[in-house]
């Protein structure tokens, strides 16, 4: 959850100008006081280009005060008024997109584009959020009893928090603090210390939207921070993005400490394609889903999943085609496909599963180690494993890196049986002209979230993000009405106005007919 040394290849020098980074908390931005900070680096060059302070027990306590205080005004708002900050947020996403994309840039190494999209996305969470007068609608029944009626409310939790990743550092926070806000809650959010400054940025722009200060705080840290949110008793609720070790942790040591907890894990995303597919269409798909941001998203393909010898030997030929003219540059170049890394910590992590899948008898195909790079940055080419077997560690574990692995199944059954039986369900997707196979396929893989044809199904945010299986540890998934249902709790009523004659004590259970 931490990383405070200094990756390979990235010393500062002297003349080199690095900036710190504050805690948003109580509306203005706040020095660290714990003196620990984290390196912020600018992955496209290997230099360090900030520092982030890693809070203290007691700044941790101070943000969260700062949320409880906050918390019985802005609960206490018609969700309307709520809505109408949202609105304004929403217009100064709009206004301030390309800023936002080019701090994303800076800090995580996607291309621009690519960035643009991730604000977008999150962009389309807060839309969602802005129509929570109708979502918190609650039901009505008249008599269910003789002149009783019953309705019921969905009312805030109190002061909730988001422990967000470094792979959508602006993207994932929007699928959390929108829908918590709107629905009255306070929210804390603790970022990523790799790339933490586009947080700061939306802070600012929620203060301009009319936000009061202590709704939206954010606090810097490591596993101390972390655990610190889990257990803090004025905490009600822990929304978790990461890898499933860390969410299976926090998920755990957050019930524990009777919080709500919505901890999404990590996933090993196939990608069936059969024989009747469009290759081209099918190649195009998972080079643009295997290397995408470097490979460094939860819905990236990582498998391809070939049945008959005939399509894998013809896709694959096709990938190594397309990844010879994949642009492989820093993301501020704007012909650029794919950028770094995000750290060089990261980066050898990725090259070491290079060596173990050629030890274990995997065909490495595509050595992105080899490929023509720009040099002083955190970057690897697109690399493509063959003939990768289940039980290789390149197959069963998340490398989060632009490394795609081919399996040749014989037939569908085998494919289908591939993606059930491994631990994550976060995503699947197959290729086929075949409707019977698709509805097949859509109805029977174990995996929360499926594609026919399209390669990362990652859903409108209008409908819920989640996986299946070792993918998602609690029982919502985000955004969509699931977030709605996570961030509020349920209370019914059932009410009668006494007139007439008074009945006297009934002791026996009421039945209301």
């Amino acid at each position: 959850m931490s990383s405070t040394a200094a990756s390979p290849g990235s010393a500062t020098t002297a003349a080199h100008a690095v900036r710190e980074i504050t805690h948003w908390i109580d509306g203005r931005k706040v020095s660290g006081a714990s003196g620990r900070f984290s390196n912020v680096y600018n992955p496209a060059t290997g230099q360090v280009q900030a520092t982030v302070p890693l809070a203290s027990q007691e700044e941790l306590e101070r943000a969260v005060t700062s949320c409880a205080q906050a918390f019985p005004a802005w609960s206490a708002q018609p969700p309307l008024r709520r809505a109408r900050v949202l609105f304004r947020f929403r217009e100064l996403l709009e206004a301030h997109l390309d800023e936002l994309a080019a701090i994303i840039t800076s800090e995580h190494g996607k291309v621009l584009s690519d960035a643009k999209g991730e604000v977008t996305r999150g962009l389309e969470v807060v839309e969602f959020a802005t129509g929570i007068p109708q979502l918190l609608k609650g039901e009505f029944s008249e008599l269910v009893g003789t002149a009783i009626d019953s309705w019921s409310m969905r009312q805030p939790l109190g002061v909730v928090a988001g422990i967000t990743p470094f792979n959508f550092p602006a993207m994932v926070p929007m699928w959390m603090f929108p829908v918590a806000i709107a629905c009255g809650n306070c929210f804390l959010l603790k970022p990523s210390e790799r790339d933490p400054g586009v947080s700061l940025r939306i802070a600012e722009l929620l203060k301009e939207a009319g936000l009061p200060d202590g709704v939206f705080n954010v606090l810097h840290g490591d596993k101390a921070a972390v655990d610190g949110i889990l257990d803090h008793p004025s905490i009600q609720a822990v929304s978790f993005v990461g890898s499933t070790p860390i969410a299976e942790y926090v998920y755990h040591r957050g019930t524990q400490n009777n919080k709500r907890v919505q901890a999404l894990g990590g996933a090993k995303n196939h990608m069936i394609v059969m024989p009747d597919a469009d290759m081209d269409q099918a190649a195009d798909a998972l080079v643009g889903a295997a290397y995408g941001a470097a490979g460094e998203r939860c819905m990236a393909v990582s498998v391809a999943v070939t049945v008959g010898n005939q399509t894998a030997e013809t896709l694959t030929k096709k990938i190594e085609e397309r990844i010879a003219q994949l642009r492989v540059a820093p993301g501020t170049d704007p012909a650029a496909e794919m950028g770094p890394l995000v750290t060089g910590q990261h980066l050898e992590k990725v090259k070491g599963y290079l060596d173990t899948g050629t030890q274990e008898g995997a065909e490495l195909r595509v050595d992105g180690r080899k490929s023509d790079v720009p040099e002083g940055g955190f970057f690897l080419g697109p690399c493509l494993f063959d003939h990768v077997k289940p039980e290789m560690r390149i197959y069963r574990e998340e490398i989060f890196g632009p490394v795609l692995s081919f399996v040749r199944a014989r037939d569908y059954a085998t494919a289908l049986k591939l993606v059930n039986e491994h631990e994550y369900g976060n995503g699947a997707a197959i290729f086929t002209r075949d409707g019977d196979t698709a509805r097949a396929f859509a109805h029977d893989v174990k995996a929360g979230m499926v594609g026919v044809n399209v390669p990362i199904p990652v859903p409108m945010a209008f409908h819920s993000f989640g996986g299946w299986k070792r993918s998602l540890f609690g029982d919502h998934a985000m955004h969509g009405p699931e977030g709605v249902r996570f961030y509020t709790r349920i209370k019914t009523v059932t009410a009668r106005w006494p007139t007439g004659i008074r009945a006297g004590v009934d002791t026996s259970m009421p039945t209301l007919g």
